[in-house]
């Protein structure tokens, strides 16, 4: 019997991942479901063994870093997160596999297959985990780090504050960012780099739009489960957020 954990705030997510799992495996038990840091901590003061654990990485009261920080847990981890492949890259060099928010059957699957396939070489965890902390932490510094992007204007560079930038936006081939106070500069980088670089602070709306949490006042419905953004600054363009990524910025809403 696999025996797993859930660390989870959220009840409706905590009960689909457990119904998930739960439906790839009739060898598959859920021994707790864990809502805080707090929580956690007093549960492995005294916590019976266990295989695996799921856990979010941002809880109500802190980090869940926090809890494998304190509690000496030999059981591999595997984080659901709503965070950016770009800043999970650290993971890929400590064997620990993570799911994006929001999760489906199949990247669950993918998840424990690997950890089905890996699982014999987990006797060296917590030294594992140690190095995992330590190296997500440092490439989360490093995405945080890009505070400004530089602007090129004629014979001058302008470092421009990101916290200034309500979006960045495609238009004629060229990418602009756009100022609180309606200024339009040109950048010379992709909005895929942009979207590296900005971190959380910036959700990637659709192919043309990448948002500031600080410009968006609110959220509406749309035709075909499509969301649209309103924002605080006269931008002229509906932003539309498809069915498929209306989820992810909901959750992103909620988070920063």
């Amino acid at each position: 019997m696999l025996k797993i954990i859930i660390i989870e705030d959220e009840k409706r997510i905590a009960q689909e991942l457990k119904s998930i799992v739960c439906e790839m495996d009739d060898e598959i038990e859920i021994v707790a479901m864990i809502s805080s840091v707090s929580e956690a901590d007093e549960f492995f003061a005294s916590m019976t063994k266990c295989d695996l654990i799921f856990s979010d990485i941002q809880l109500t009261d802190g980090l869940s870093f926090d809890i494998f920080k304190k509690a000496t847990i030999a059981a591999p981890v595997i984080f659901c997160t709503a965070y950016d492949q770009y800043a999970l890259e650290a993971f890929k060099t400590n064997s620990i596999d993570y799911i994006l928010k929001p999760f489906d059957k199949e990247s669950v699957a993918k998840a424990l297959k690997k950890y089905y396939l890996l699982k014999s070489q987990f006797s060296s965890h917590q030294a594992n985990m140690v190095n995992l902390l330590q190296s997500f932490e440092s490439q989360l510094q490093k995405t945080a780090a890009t505070s400004s992007i530089i602007i090129n204007k004629g014979d001058k560079i302008i470092p421009i504050k990101l916290q200034d930038i309500a979006l960045f936006y495609c238009e004629d081939e060229y990418v602009y960012a756009l100022s609180f106070d309606l200024q339009k500069n040109i950048v010379s980088q992709s909005l895929d780099e942009l979207e590296k670089m900005c971190g959380a602070a910036f959700f990637r709306a659709n192919r043309q739009h990448l948002v500031s949490r600080k410009s968006i006042k609110d959220v509406s419905r749309y035709f075909n489960r499509k969301l649209l953004l309103n924002l605080e600054i006269n931008y002229p363009a509906q932003i539309a957020v498809s069915r498929l990524k209306a989820h992810s910025l909901i959750e992103w809403l909620s988070q920063i």
